[in-house]
């Protein structure tokens, strides 16, 4: 596992070390320019101290393993008269002025000039000024070198006291109960961490809206599916206790309609939890007027069971190809719960008319029905789980007609996930043949 501190001592160690570095090299640089300055104007000093008048030949001195400075002169004859070290193997010719020689024993920094009738030349090591120099410079830089540790040390504490907020975050968070999602506290914190921790705040908070959802989808949940299954154990007991092959049928029919019923409610239940999370990618290109043509097709033999005639406009859906972006099957499934309600609540004999068109470049599906509507006062919560509307008079008696309308409250729920999940928009009206409206506009 990677560790910040770690890195950052690595690297801030690093370009220090690279620093000392730095410096070290133009701390040389520097002095040995110095040096060899110095040394330039202690050969011409030495060779202006010398006489300028003519002398004889003078025997050369007996060498010696420490070479300091190098003197040779010529008369004005070219005869060389003096050699102070005769092993050191210099030009036998003088040349005016500062050069560099390069020999067997190294290079050499050479300074010729005329002192009178002689011909003067002095010359030095030049190892000896980068000697100087890297005095110079290990006197100069040894403190910072000697610095570096300490300072590793202070780069290891500074860090992991800048890093001290993410620990009492880590160890806050390790400390909570599997249920604690209430928010972090944001006082104290560094700015650099704030933004870490308003993420997290935000993430808790969706977390307890999906947490909440889910304890009330589930309690709903248990309390609706506890009325049917406690009508199937009932009916399932007057089933085993018949006494004829009429009572038994007629009790075997009331169980079955209660499974049926059960099994609806089940379904519902799966559907509308496949639905429940937000973050469905919409990644697929569906073909509105196929899919609502096609869920059409498949509820025309439901509602020709039901009495009530469902048709599609053909002529203004032919002219609104549309194309979204989004989840077929959870596109079907909201398709199938509106056409399912429109011809369950429609009296026999009524109608249901499906369209789908464009809306200042908006695709719309459209579905109206001639049953008994929705009250306005109450459209805004038959979206809400397991809400039933309630009907005045005129509704109650229109679906008094039918025999089928039991239903289970979660029709209208998940059509709403589905909305909200392809980002479009669902509104209820009045229909031209007074029954229900219902426009879902992407």
């Amino acid at each position: 596992m990677t560790s910040i501190r770690r890195q950052l001592l690595c690297w801030l160690l690093a370009l220090m070390v690279a620093g000392v570095g730095l410096a070290s090299w133009m701390t040389y640089r520097q002095a040995l320019a110095e040096a060899n300055e110095l040394f330039d104007y202690q050969l011409q000093e030495i060779s202006a101290a010398l006489p300028p008048v003519p002398f004889p030949k003078i025997p050369s001195s007996h060498d010696s393993d420490d070479v300091g400075i190098v003197l040779q002169i010529w008369n004005r004859n070219g005869e060389l008269i003096y050699r102070s070290h005769p092993h050191v193997p210099l030009a036998p010719r003088a040349q005016l002025g500062f050069s560099t020689e390069h020999t067997r024993l190294g290079d050499w920094r050479v300074y010729g000039a005329m002192i009178g009738e002689n011909v003067v030349q002095l010359a030095q090591p030049v190892s000896m000024r980068d000697q100087l120099a890297v005095m110079i410079a290990w006197h100069t830089l040894w403190p910072l070198v000697a610095l570096l540790p300490f300072l590793g040390l202070t780069v290891w504490l500074v860090v992991g006291h800048g890093l001290a907020p993410l620990a009492r975050l880590t160890q806050a968070l390790e400390k909570r109960h599997p249920d604690g999602l209430e928010a972090l506290p944001l006082r104290g914190l560094p700015r650099e961490v704030t933004p870490l921790v308003q993420a997290l705040n935000a993430l808790l908070g969706r977390l307890t809206q999906v947490l909440n959802a889910q304890k009330t989808f589930i309690a709903d949940a248990a309390h609706e599916l506890r009325t049917p299954l406690a009508a199937v154990q009932i009916q399932a007991q007057l089933v085993a206790r018949a006494q004829d092959d009429a009572t038994r049928n007629e009790a075997i029919a009331d169980l079955q309609a209660g499974v049926a019923r059960a099994t609806r409610l089940t379904g519902q239940l799966l559907t509308l939890a496949r639905s429940e999370p937000a973050g469905h990618q919409l990644e697929h290109q569906v073909d509105l007027r196929a899919l609502l043509t096609d869920c059409v097709a498949q509820h025309v033999p439901l509602a020709q069971q039901r009495g009530v005639d469902l048709g599609m406009d053909d002529q203004e859906s032919a002219r609104a190809n549309a194309s979204i972006r989004g989840d077929t099957e959870a596109l079907r499934a909201m398709l199938g719960n509106l056409l399912d309600n429109a011809t369950k609540y429609t009296p026999a004999g009524g109608h249901v008319d499906v369209s789908l068109f464009i809306d200042d470049g908006h695709p719309v599906v459209r579905i109206a029905d001639s049953g008994p509507g929705i009250p306005p006062v109450e459209r805004g919560r038959v979206f809400d789980r397991f809400y039933r509307a309630s009907m005045g008079a005129t509704h109650a008696e229109a679906a008094h007609q039918r025999t089928d309308v039991k239903g289970t409250g979660l029709g209208l729920a998940i059509v709403r996930r589905v909305v909200d999940q392809h980002h479009a928009a669902i509104s209820l009206g009045d229909s031209a043949a007074g029954g229900l409206q219902v426009d879902v506009r992407f």
